[in-house]
């Protein structure tokens, strides 16, 4: 049965989320084909511990294998195709994908897959608001890999509630000698305890006396004190500031180096990149560059900045998304945006709008300020794990108001469900 409940999964909601892959085609095509192994892979392993008694830790890595390396394949695709117009469909199955590696967890694998499941739903989120007025297939497409993972917990809690039931008789079939490394997610065993040699203890009367002498040197009273050195002005660090300099801090002996200790090449800068593929523009690696023009682009157009410094980008013209991954420093202004602007792992950056724009994400971004303009003012603000994030409104003499954007909430209990307000700054 608990085969029967796995096949259900895959017969159900993830054959209609293959289906729906199938039909956005391009990268969600190519990605979802790496999930049905994944699902296929652990399609074996369970069918696997219907049929065999409970292996060593050692051997059930080795036969996880085929779904770790699944898990991998997924989210290094998404890692390689940062710029494609389905960049958020990627990342919300590589962010939850590691959910298949509940057979490894106890005694609860149940929430392990509602947190995976969670942790996906930002990009689910981000599928839905982005494509929910454009093409309803996309919509679908998001609600039937949520349901996926909700009847994977569901399956867990009805035949694997305390972990994965290894209920056969027979010996796990060989295979590789070394074993791979654990699923992602999962976490490794923990280390055997040290041993610890009960005869090497003794109570003979040398420990005795050994005791009693400690004993009477603590019970000495004042005079225990008779041998302390006097700490004079010279050795005060308040009083003699050359003393606060400590030594200098070890340093380990790199491997390869010259007796003469010289220190290690540094790695090389990659080449700064500015190109346009088909409907993508890939901006990478700039540095202090202030002039990044994007110009003559079309409404279906992706511009995606990643890891630049200190640079300015211009976009000219109505563009569909603009994206800013792991950028410093860096500035933006554009004119419209037919869909959204992003902001992740960014720090210190600004953006300017000079028409509309419906939506701005900022996600795991330490310093924002975004500076609108009266078209701009419908604009919709979606953060997470963000701060010092700044809202320039415009006023009718040119100058602007600052807003700041909330960073810390407080919830409370209301029967059974929490309420969650703002907490304004007072500082």
């Amino acid at each position: 049965m608990s085969v029967v409940g796995f096949q259900d999964i895959i017969n159900g909601p993830l054959s209609q989320y293959l289906g729906l892959s199938e039909h956005i085609g391009g990268d969600v095509a190519k990605h979802a084909q790496f999930v049905k192994l994944a699902f296929n892979a652990q399609l074996q392993y369970v069918t696997l511990a219907t049929q065999c008694s409970q292996p060593t830790q050692e051997k059930q890595m080795e036969l996880l294998k085929p779904t770790s390396t699944q898990i991998s394949t997924i989210q290094d695709y998404r890692e390689k195709n940062r710029g494609s117009i389905f960049f958020n469909h990627l990342s919300a199955i590589s962010e939850s994908i590691p959910a298949l590696g509940w057979v490894c967890v106890s005694p609860t694998p149940g929430p392990h897959v509602k947190e995976m499941n969670d942790a996906g739903q930002f990009y689910t989120n981000r599928v839905l608001k982005e494509w929910k007025d454009k093409d309803a297939i996309h919509v679908e497409w998001a609600r039937a890999w949520i349901q996926t993972l909700t009847q994977l917990q569901a399956y867990i809690k009805q035949y694997h509630t305390t972990g994965l039931v290894w209920s056969g008789k027979g010996a796990a079939p060989a295979g590789s000698s070394a074993p791979p490394p654990p699923p992602i997610g999962a976490c490794p065993p923990p280390p055997p305890p040290p041993a610890f040699d009960i005869g090497s203890l003794s109570l003979d009367d040398g420990g005795a006396d050994e005791r009693s002498a400690l004993f009477a040197e603590i019970n000495q009273g004042e005079a225990i004190t008779k041998n302390l050195k006097k700490v004079t002005a010279d050795m005060q660090t308040h009083k003699n500031p050359t003393l606060r300099t400590g030594p200098a801090p070890f340093k380990p002996t790199q491997f390869g180096s010259s007796a003469g200790g010289s220190r290690p090449a540094p790695t090389a800068a990659k080449e700064p990149v500015f190109t346009r593929d088909g409907k993508k523009w890939l901006i990478e690696y700039q540095r202090n560059n202030r002039n990044l023009l994007v110009e003559n682009a079309e409404m279906n157009n992706v511009v995606y900045m990643f890891k630049c410094e200190g640079s300015t980008l211009t976009v000219k013209g109505k563009v569909n998304n603009i994206v800013f991954d792991s950028c410093k420093k860096c500035s933006l202004l554009f004119d419209s945006v037919v869909a959204s602007v992003e902001f992740v792992n960014c720090q210190s950056v600004q953006m300017q709008v000079l028409g509309f724009v419906p939506t701005i994400s900022i996600d795991k971004t330490d310093g924002c300020q975004m500076y609108l303009c009266k078209e701009s003012l419908g604009v919709e603000i979606v953060s997470s794990k963000s701060s010092e994030m700044n809202v320039m409104l415009p006023q009718a003499n040119g100058d602007y108001t600052e807003l700041a954007l909330p960073e810390q909430f407080k919830t409370t209990i209301s029967g059974q469900s929490l309420k969650t307000i703002c907490v304004e700054s007072l500082g």
